[in-house]
């Protein structure tokens, strides 16, 4: 062979393989968040995977923060220009789905029933089921051991009852220079956040499983008068704080105990800290908010099909139980990995134990209006401002009208 013909047919191969790229159907991938570390490099392994597996499909990937991802997501799609899929908070599913932006996720039995039922209620709304967790959050109490140790207190294993973390919040005030609770009150979301974990390990609820308001309940009204006294032991001026301002307090020392999720334990400085679970009301037992992210896909993309299988393949048992190991989240499925954290590290027993008693983020479309309708009850009970009592009847009312 010439080198004449050997060039002509490595530039022949050269254009085949360009036009068979250019036959690929691309599939836009919206994520919230950043585009560092390990689980965007485990996610675009699975891509790839599922790439070759469907040869006709390119996945192109773009990463935006947080602050924007969503309303990105959502814009996009109500210009009529939608993504294929995105990776958001399940908070957001009720307006898409209302909007009608949105699939609905085609689930077996066999597929609804390798989720806790609790789990899947973060994505389901009017009785459809609108995501595919795949990120999952639990939460505990961390407190500092050497300030508990430093105001006398008897408790190994950390405070396990509101009578106990009151008990606590007044010895740490009293004998320390530390406050006792980081409570976040500022007018944000993990304000609310924060809240919900108490009503559920209280026995309370927000909207029960018939979608009924239920937040004017003996409960919930047990729920702000804890929280009104639990403030008289938290830092001061809690409603200039929300959650990331309190977690340096934590790591230096200024107050005893922050509700965090797991993965919190690399960002607690020095401190010699303990984990527990969110100490149980008079009402209820150990409890916690759910909150999941979890893949959308968007209808009028063109791509609809592939999204689908995309996603499916993304959250696949064993794919995702991975996935949620390496990230360092909350198992979503009980899994044989799931089943070995404990035996790595106890602590994990606080943040799966927790998760049958636990509840969702309400199911609303205004999700922005619940969260200011909250966290100004929570705000004006802390303040005085409010009774406990006036606070849950005041939600009800507004909540019921944003369901309507």
């Amino acid at each position: 062979m010439t080198f004449k013909s050997v060039l002509f047919a490595g530039t022949a191969a050269i254009f085949v393989g360009q036009a068979a790229q250019a036959q690929q159907t691309e599939i836009s991938f919206i994520n919230c968040g950043a585009n560092d570390g390990v689980v965007p490099e485990m996610q675009n392994s699975d891509i790839a995977e599922w790439e070759a597996q469907n040869p006709d499909y390119k996945v192109v990937q773009e990463y935006v923060p947080w602050g924007q991802c969503q309303e990105k997501a959502i814009t996009l799609a109500s210009a009529g220009d939608p993504v294929g899929l995105a990776y958001l908070g399940s908070r957001t599913l009720p307006q898409l789905s209302d909007a009608d932006l949105i699939l609905p996720i085609d689930m077996s039995q066999e597929e609804q029933d390798s989720y806790e039922p609790s789990v899947l209620a973060t994505v389901q709304f009017n009785g459809g089921i609108w995501g595919l967790p795949r990120a999952f959050s639990t939460k505990g109490i961390f407190y500092n051991k050497a300030l508990f140790e430093e105001a006398g207190l008897d408790m190994p294993n950390g405070p396990q009852t509101w009578d106990e973390m009151l008990e606590a919040g007044k010895a740490i005030t009293e004998n320390t220079d530390a406050a006792a609770f980081g409570m976040p009150a500022a007018s944000f979301d993990n304000t609310m956040h924060a809240f919900l974990n108490f009503i559920y390990s209280n026995g309370g609820e927000v909207v029960n499983s018939d979608g009924e308001v239920v937040f004017n309940s003996p409960e919930v009204v047990e729920t702000f008068q804890f929280y009104k006294d639990l403030a008289a032991y938290s830092q001061e001026g809690p409603v200039a704080y929300d959650r990331g301002k309190l977690e340096p307090l934590f790591s230096e020392g200024q107050i005893a105990m922050i509700v965090q999720s797991f993965g919190y334990r690399s960002r607690t400085g020095d401190v010699d800290y303990g984990i527990t679970w969110i100490p149980k009301g008079p009402s209820g037992d150990h409890a916690t908010l759910l909150i999941t992210d979890s893949l959308a896909v968007f209808k009028g993309s063109g791509v609809e099909e592939a999204a689908m299988s995309l996603a499916k393949f993304l959250t696949e048992t064993d794919r995702q139980a991975r996935f949620d190991d390496i990230a360092g989240w909350t198992p979503i499925r009980e899994t044989d990995i799931s089943r070995a954290l404990v035996d790595k590290d106890a602590n994990w027993k606080y943040y799966l134990d927790s998760i049958k008693a636990g509840g969702p983020e309400p199911q609303v479309i205004d999700y922005n209006a619940l969260q200011d309708v909250m966290n100004e009850a929570i705000q004006g009970v802390i303040l005085g401002e409010v009774s406990p009592e006036d606070a849950a009847a005041d939600v009800a009312d507004e909540l019921a009208d944003l369901m309507e």
